[in-house]
């Protein structure tokens, strides 16, 4: 994670939390226009970090998860 430029360190870090958000619910919680986070999740996701699903609350929102603590909740449940 120290080769992440810092825009990508920081909507990790807010993803950490273990929750799943949206790309705006990440801006409004960052210093960063809409912009630089979209391309933060960008590749944050081609480094295979995040996992992007289909809010089922909002079809036309996808929101985003920190894959860390995917396979963290899976392994305490088991």
């Amino acid at each position: 994670m120290k080769t992440l430029p810092q825009s990508q360190k920081m909507v990790l870090e807010i993803l950490g939390t273990g929750r799943a958000m949206t790309h705006k619910e990440i801006a409004g919680k960052v210093s960063y226009s809409p912009r630089t986070v979209r391309y933060a999740l960008k590749k944050l996701k081609e480094k295979k970090l995040l996992i992007e699903k289909m809010n089922l609350q909002d079809m036309r929102q996808i929101i985003y998860q920190y894959r860390f603590q995917e396979s963290v909740a899976e392994s305490s449940s088991g």
